[in-house]
């Protein structure tokens, strides 16, 4: 590197490579050299929405009809999701816990929530007449010793053991406690179709005799009706 100048005129100066550099490296760190230098946060943000317009413009370049058509796929996909989140409802929770207990206040008999349930349905409240029905269902098979009284038991854990001891009523008692899932925890609605199925499912329970066969825990025989 020749610099021009100095005390003899003009004469050239030669400096070598290295050290012209390293002291052109020391002057720029200056502090007076980066006041206005944004931080480091706002670099940061600076190098994301970069990369996020970067991602952009190569996504409306594969996309046909550019930006436009990028948007309009954005918006056909947007309405796929509001349609299932409305078909499906919210998403249901598969882990039972305390707050999944199919009875969530005091004991009551199988008459008791069957009269509740009746209430409900003659006031048009479903969704009350379906969780009603549902815990007379699981109540009176404990009152009549075909499910073991057991606290937080959930719905679905009262269809499953209920239906080993009554296969021919299984699939019913399913629908029944996915039934009173729906309405309790996954925001859905019951209609009076729902509740009769219910409740004509506890009719045809009431209606089912234990032969002799019956031993302890779960080894219920269903009787020929």
């Amino acid at each position: 590197m020749t610099i021009t100048g100095g005390t003899t005129g003009d004469t050239p100066v030669d400096i070598p490579r290295v050290p012209a550099r390293e002291a052109a490296e020391r002057e720029l760190s200056e502090p007076m050299y980066h006041e206005n230098d944004p931080s480091l946060l706002q670099r940061g943000i600076d190098r994301f929405w970069d990369w996020v317009g970067d991602l952009f413009d190569s996504a409306a370049g594969a996309t046909p009809g550019g930006v436009v058509g990028l948007v309009a796929v954005a918006v056909v996909v947007l309405a796929l999701i509001a349609a299932l989140w409305w078909r499906l409802g919210t998403p249901r929770r598969t882990p039972a816990t305390a707050g999944d207990s199919l009875f969530d206040d005091g004991p009551r008999t199988a008459a008791e929530h069957r009269a509740a349930a009746s209430r409900h349905a003659s006031a048009g409240q479903w969704n009350q007449a379906v969780q009603e029905r549902m815990r007379a269902i699981v109540r009176s098979l404990e009152e009549r010793t075909l499910l073991d009284p057991r606290p937080g038991r959930t719905a679905d854990e009262a269809a499953a053991e209920a239906g080993r001891s009554l296969p021919t009523h299984a699939e019913g008692l399913r629908a029944a406690a996915r039934a009173f899932d729906d309405v309790t925890y996954g925001g859905r609605s019951a209609d009076e179709p729902a509740y009769r199925r219910i409740e004509q499912l506890d009719s045809a329970l009431e209606r089912t005799k234990p032969t002799l066969a019956t031993t302890a825990a779960t080894g219920f025989t269903e009787a020929p009706r």
